[in-house]
């Protein structure tokens, strides 16, 4: 008896296995766009259907998802893809993109299929709709810039690298907290995970309702992640990407395995113009490596107690997650009295998810101290791609 009950659940394991790892079914079929234009009407469309209320806010809440473009003020000197992470938006680079457009280049950015809507829509998507999205998108901007820098952030840097390693025509990368390696446990179950326990948690209350991300994610979604971050492993073994990078890392990051995405930018992006920019602590390298910039990360003068894995891409300026921003994460993983005092309008410390410290109230940090600083070393590392 117990035989046959093992039996079963190393065939139930097989059958999750083999169904996590599938491709994407004959019957899925491909949208395929011959203008960005017309990407962006489509995806418009999609972001507004789920909405209900009044037409106008309907609209304003829609605009915060959708892909956008924007123009150099002078040609364009190549152009810029960027592709945002896990249950985020295009929103994502709210400040990224118009200062890449200020340095000349023709700025996009991408929806990853399943997000922008709402949480379930990601219930049965695929990591092959993401790739597919990207390399699109990438194509239709290489015809109308030329030279084609990708960017993304965590899963989105997974997806860019992914689209670089798979073509030539990449003139470099710029990667954000980008999630190579989770370092958290057991993302591996995930695949299998998903037909079993489509929600890893309850949905959370409304008053962590954000209208750019979701708040809660399915396990698919972590599924997917997993898969992608597999799929960049990959990558990265089989050899070197020798055109310039910047990678841009926090020290405290509670998502990333940064000792690995440290190590990967010492051994698999050996151009000399590549940097890796680090908030906290020097880290752990092999050698003198002069290509990686750090910046302190605990700045008392901003109540700054550490860097978050998100806050690297946002300017303090930034009218909802800077300094004087309207949006608190107060969610940050401690107790509900805590959580409170800071969504009271308390005095608030800002930090990486999990933090605390005694006598002080931690949200999560949503902004970039450095961000004008981090924009001059970005602009350096896009030179390079153009000279080269």
């Amino acid at each position: 008896m117990i035989r046959r009950r093992v039996a079963r659940v190393l065939a139930l394991l097989a059958l999750l296995l083999s169904s996590g790892c599938a491709t994407d079914s004959s019957e899925r079929r491909a949208v395929s766009f011959d203008s960005f234009a017309a990407y962006a009407s489509d995806a418009l469309r999609r972001v507004m259907a789920p909405r209900s209320g009044d037409g106008a806010d309907v609209l304003r809440l829609a605009g915060l998802n959708v892909p956008r473009e924007w123009r150099p003020a002078a040609q364009a000197r190549g152009g810029v893809l960027l592709v945002h992470g896990l249950g985020d938006s295009p929103w994502a680079f709210h400040d990224l993109a118009p200062e890449l457009a200020r340095q000349g280049f023709l700025v996009r950015t991408v929806l990853l299929p399943g997000h922008g809507t709402v949480p379930e829509a990601m219930l049965e998507v695929r990591l092959e709709d993401w790739r597919r999205t990207v390399a699109e998108q990438a194509d239709l901007l290489r015809r109308d810039a030329g030279l084609v820098y990708l960017g993304g952030f965590s899963t989105g840097a997974n997806l860019v690298l992914d689209q670089a390693y798979s073509t030539k025509d990449v003139a470099g990368l710029l990667l954000f907290s980008p999630a190579f390696r989770s370092s958290v446990p057991f993302g591996w179950v995930t695949p299998m995970l998903r037909h079993v326990k489509p929600w890893l948690a309850e949905t959370k209350s409304a008053t962590e309702s954000i209208p750019m991300r979701y708040s809660n994610v399915p396990t698919n979604g972590f599924a997917q992640f997993h898969r992608s971050s597999r799929l960049a492993q990959r990558h990265l073994a089989s050899g070197s990407f020798d055109k310039p990078v910047l990678m841009v890392l926090a020290a405290s990051d509670s998502v990333v395995d940064t000792d690995h995405a440290v190590k990967t930018f010492q051994t698999r992006f050996p151009h000399p113009a590549s940097r890796l920019v680090w908030y906290g602590r020097p880290p752990q390298r092999e050698g003198d490596d002069a290509r990686i910039l750090t910046q302190p990360d605990m700045l008392p003068a901003w109540r700054i107690s550490q860097f978050s894995h998100m806050g690297v891409l946002f300017s303090p300026n930034n009218a909802l997650y800077g300094r004087e921003g309207t949006l608190r994460l107060c969610h940050n993983g401690h107790d509900a009295q805590a959580t409170q005092a800071c969504q009271q309008g308390g005095e608030i410390w800002f930090s990486e998810w999990g933090y605390s410290e005694p006598g002080k109230v931690h949200a999560r940090l949503t902004f970039n101290p450095y961000f004008t600083w981090q924009a001059g070393v970005m602009a350096e590392v896009l030179e390079a791609g153009i000279v080269r």
